[in-house]
């Protein structure tokens, strides 16, 4: 790269988890700086987080339309190269459309809009311009992900037949939104939300890990969500059974009420040969059991990695990389892409290993769907897009 792509962020101001999880991200390689800001809908915590971030003041903004406005009337040396958007569900719509409509590229935080017309609206505008749109499904971007996915496109694992994905938490098991938690108010409120509380913040993750390390696509699901803490507002439990497009079945859960768990991610994919298993709280490792051969323990940072893997590790083995690193790896891959195409250059394989507005189409089908499945009476619910 001849020089640092340059980044407007909209939302993630001071105090804001998210927006300083993007900003370490963006800067670990260094091939991004952060040039602009509306960080802020209060203009006074805008400015002051631009200020705490260095920005100069001309680049601090009060709204997104007047950063987007002023920043496409910069000279092309000058102006941003892209947003990214870390406001809560139901604000990513707008600024992404209007972002994409002055010429500015895209990272959005999951789920990519409010609802599923809007996320084929996003993708029709994307397709229409030709810009890039980046959707920060973080737990794709571990080395040990990659190479789970790789190991089963290349057929290492067999026809898959069985895929078992749970994600508990247990931050709300008390009503904790009513208790001073900003994070929590805005996560169980349908109107800043959408339709799923548990479903749609962590939900979709499982869904999205399971469709990327299998290739494989949900057709048919049967739902159940809950509502377990009395005086809640939308769904903080709920179990899935799923088919998938080649005929496996799998079972996915999420919970936000599993009093005791942290963030504990985990999957296990299954085809006719062996099986593999992954957990985000132990992430160098990979395990992968074979139907009559002892079982093998894969760690990130040696040579017997796939391209993948390997693309996407900064240090040797021993030496843990996590969540910074596997959200880093999303920009790194975003930024090297959008970096080939302003080169006119075409982006490699494992460049272009990010998600997107694909995924970001199946996620909210994933949030609608489960909602709809969960309300209706019959079992297999037809996975509609």
């Amino acid at each position: 790269m001849k020089r640092k792509l340059r980044m407007g962020m909209i939302g993630g101001g001071k105090d804001a988890f998210i927006g300083a999880v993007h900003r370490l991200a963006a800067n670990m390689d260094g091939l991004i700086e952060l040039s602009a800001g509306a960080l802020s809908i209060n203009p006074e915590i805008g400015y002051e987080s631009g200020k705490i971030l260095f920005l100069p003041d001309n680049r601090i903004y009060t709204s997104y339309e007047e950063m987007l406005t002023k920043e496409s009337e910069l000279p092309a040396d000058e102006r941003i190269d892209f947003v990214t958007i870390v406001t809560p569900n139901f604000a990513h719509f707008a600024p992404a459309m209007m972002a994409l409509d002055k010429g500015f590229n895209v990272v959005i935080e999951k789920p990519m809009t409010l609802t599923l017309e809007e996320a084929k609206q996003l993708q029709a505008k994307v397709q229409e311009t030709g810009l890039t749109l980046c959707l920060t499904h973080t737990y794709s971007g571990y080395p040990m992900v990659k190479q789970a996915k790789q190991m089963v496109s290349e057929g290492e694992l067999g026809a898959i037949r069985k895929i078992v994905v749970e994600y508990p938490q247990g931050w709300l098991s008390t009503l904790s939104e009513r208790e001073g938690n900003a994070q929590a108010a805005w996560r169980t409120d349908p109107s800043k939300t959408g339709k799923s509380g548990c479903m749609g913040d962590i939900g979709t993750h499982a869904a999205h890990l399971a469709e990327y390390i299998s290739g494989l696509k949900i057709t048919k699901i049967c739902a159940d969500l809950n509502i377990v803490v009395p005086g809640r507002a939308i769904d903080d439990d709920g179990n899935v059974l799923l088919k998938f497009n080649n005929g496996a079945n799998g079972v996915l859960v999420a919970s936000q009420i599993a009093a005791g768990e942290e963030n504990a991610l985990k999957i296990r994919v299954y085809g006719e040969k062996g099986g593999l298993e992954w957990h985000q709280m132990e992430p160098n490792t990979l395990i992968v059991r074979w139907l009559n051969a002892p079982a093998q323990i894969y760690r990130t940072g040696n040579g017997y990695m796939g391209s993948f893997a390997k693309h996407n590790t900064r240090t040797p083995g021993g030496h843990p990389e996590g969540y910074l690193e596997a959200f880093a790896n999303i920009y790194k891959n975003f930024a090297l892409t959008v970096n080939a195409k302003l080169n006119n250059e075409q982006p490699t394989a494992e460049m272009l290993d990010f998600p997107g507005t694909s995924d970001g189409i199946r996620g909210m089908a994933f949030i609608e769907n489960v909602v709809a499945s969960s309300q209706s009476d019959q079992k297999w619910f037809d996975y509609k897009i």
